[in-house]
């Protein structure tokens, strides 16, 4: 699981040798070793590493030369490539053929050699040969001896990298359901033909019995157990919220609670241990128990079935999708609610592209400013005047959303596991509440996370949707947490349950119908959850789209900011018609 793949750069250049070549071999390997550079100082692997990027051995001029690249790149574990060059070179001879590679090509602009030449050629020969291509050429002219990656190319290279690098990670890894569907909601109806097609994943699947097994035969670290039980008391179950949301006769005996706690910790290590593998299993004799399903991320069905009995899923899921437990800072796990397995998908996207932890939730309501007026006799103010969308999920939220990491300016943040303090730990962890589990809902009990996300976090929300007979839809809205008057937010929430974690999001709006206003983006949603990412990352969304083949049927990204394949340009010139047409064209990569 921590085997990342890498970035290959091909430099190709002039074939002609006497002159020609000789002239350009240090120009080409310095502009490669710049981009190589580039891209392993600005982007890390989830787990802090920088991505490594390999360079091809020599130039490539020839057929040759490319095969023997191509041969390096198997052997080092490329999963992109980005071909550099400033010169002509014979772009049918030198271009990377992997049909499953994301591939991009940086033609310098230089008027000294054909680099531009170069690009239009071979971008063209990709297109003819229905291997899409992301085309990069700077928008000034460099002399030849710059060696420097102008500000909009490197904008460019680094845009490709994380989406290239996201793709190639998900490559070969398994989404696991821990249980079923989960109350008839489709999400959660895991199609595996997507799965396999556009993301190149295994789709593996337990019975949830499989968490009681364990839990009966004591298959898991019963070590770390007391080590995660004594953090949880001191850092969890300290913050026991009352009991006042359930009738006295539906109340848990502290006994009870107890015992509960004790259980949701030990579901908790067994659903990371079915998703990762643990090699304490295999010391202990559970050889096969150890191995898990290579999962980077995973649902859990919980409702009914599950809920209906036993303790509810909010804090396994709530502490798996968080950058910290009783292990201490480490990179989030992806877990989805409900096993809703299409926002599993988005909050994936979002984790790999930011190595940062998802926050998942429902899409619950929307308030209008004359809505809440007449309910709180109060107006909105600032960001919020235009209206509301009210995030709210069973406790299952990740920590980190709660919005109390701090940047150096104090400003609330969802930061990087390398990022995090310890002081952002335990901020996180004193604003969360956990409250027993509203037992009209969950009838076995459990307990359910509470907080407020601190207002003025730039975030993006997005949702993957699969549609019969078109296949697989993404949708993105950016925008911002924010906070609202406390008697305001007091009064809506009493309306829904006020024992779960709020987030309340607003939109960026601007001349697309589905954004003209608050309630178009509610009224356009396509399902009942959503994934929400720290930052505008709808640029990157976009490009990572492009290259799964997924199109992009609802955004609020400035069109001058989108960035997919050359090959797109060639099915019209409205841009969203043409990423239809280009994705169904194409088909998904792994077909």
């Amino acid at each position: 699981m921590k085997k990342y793949p890498k970035i290959g750069i091909r430099p190709t250049i002039d074939g002609r040798q006497g002159g020609v070549r000789e002239s350009l071999e240090e120009k080409t390997m310095n502009l490669a070793k710049a981009v190589a550079e580039l891209i392993s100082s600005n982007l890390r692997n989830g787990d802090g590493s920088p991505v490594e990027c390999v360079i091809a051995d020599s130039t490539i001029g020839r057929v040759a030369e490319s095969a023997a690249c191509a041969e390096k790149f198997e052997r080092e574990g490329v999963g992109s490539t980005i071909t550099v060059t400033s010169c002509w070179c014979y772009g049918a001879e030198t271009m990377d053929m992997n049909p499953y590679y994301p591939k991009a090509v940086w033609g310098f602009n230089g008027t000294e050699r054909p680099g531009a030449v170069y690009l239009a050629a071979v971008l063209a020969g990709h297109a003819q040969k229905g291997l899409p291509a992301f085309g990069i050429y700077g928008h000034d002219v460099q002399d030849l001896d710059d060696n420097t990656i102008p500000e909009d190319v490197a904008e460019k290279i680094l845009r490709f990298a994380r989406a290239a690098q996201a793709v190639a990670t998900m490559r070969g890894k398994s989404y696991l359901s821990m249980g079923s569907v989960s109350m008839g909601i489709a999400g959660s109806i895991v199609n595996p033909d997507f799965f396999q097609e556009y993301l190149g994943m295994r789709n593996e699947s337990i019975d949830l019995t499989e968490i009681i097994r364990r839990m009966d035969e004591g298959i898991y670290d019963h070590e770390e157990y007391a080590k995660a039980m004594a953090w949880t008391e001191k850092n969890c179950k300290a913050n026991e919220g009352d009991d006042f949301k359930n009738r006295p006769e539906k109340r848990k005996s502290r006994e009870q609670k107890d015992a509960d706690w004790e259980f949701i910790v030990k579901m908790t290590i067994i659903m990371r241990d079915l998703m990762t593998g643990n090699p304490k299993l295999k010391e202990m004799g559970f050889k096969e128990e150890a191995l898990g399903h290579n999962a980077i991320a995973a649902g859990f069905q919980g409702q009914r079935q599950w809920t209906d009995f036993y303790p509810n899923g909010d804090y396994p899921e709530a502490l798996l999708n968080t950058s910290f437990d009783w292990n201490g800072i480490r990179e989030a796990f992806v877990v989805a609610t409900e096993n809703d397995a299409c926002n599993g998908v988005a909050m994936l996207f979002g984790h790999l592209l930011t190595n940062r932890a998802q926050i998942f939730s429902d899409v619950r309501t929307y308030w209008s400013p004359e809505a809440v007026k007449r309910v709180t006799g109060k107006e909105l103010t600032g960001l919020a005047a235009n209206g509301i969308i009210h995030l709210i999920n069973s406790g299952a939220t990740t920590l980190d959303g709660s919005g109390q990491s701090s940047d150096a300016e104090g400003n609330p943040v969802m930061k990087e596991p390398w990022n995090l303090t310890e002081a952002d730990v335990e901020n996180c962890l004193k604003a969360t509440t956990w409250y027993p589990a509203d037992r009209d809902y969950f009838r076995g009990g459990g307990f359910s996370s509470n907080f407020l996300s601190k207002g003025g976090m730039p975030v993006t929300m997005m949702r993957l949707n699969l549609i019969k007979g078109l296949g697989p839809v993404l949708q993105i809205a950016e925008g911002w947490t924010v906070e609202i008057d406390p008697e305001i937010h007091q009064k809506l929430n009493m309306r829904t349950d006020p024992t779960w974690p709020t987030t309340w999001f607003v939109p960026r709006l601007c001349d697309k119908s589905a954004f003209k206003d608050v309630y178009s983006v509610m009224n356009n949603w396509g399902a009942n959850h959503g994934a929400i990412s720290y930052g505008h990352i709808g640029q990157d969304l976009i490009t990572l789209a492009s290259m799964l083949r997924i199109p992009v049927c609802m955004h609020n990204v400035e069109d001058n900011e989108i960035f997919r394949p050359a090959a797109w340009n060639a099915f019209g010139m409205d841009k969203e018609g043409a990423d239809y047409r280009a994705c169904s064209t194409y088909g998904p990569i792994y077909k």
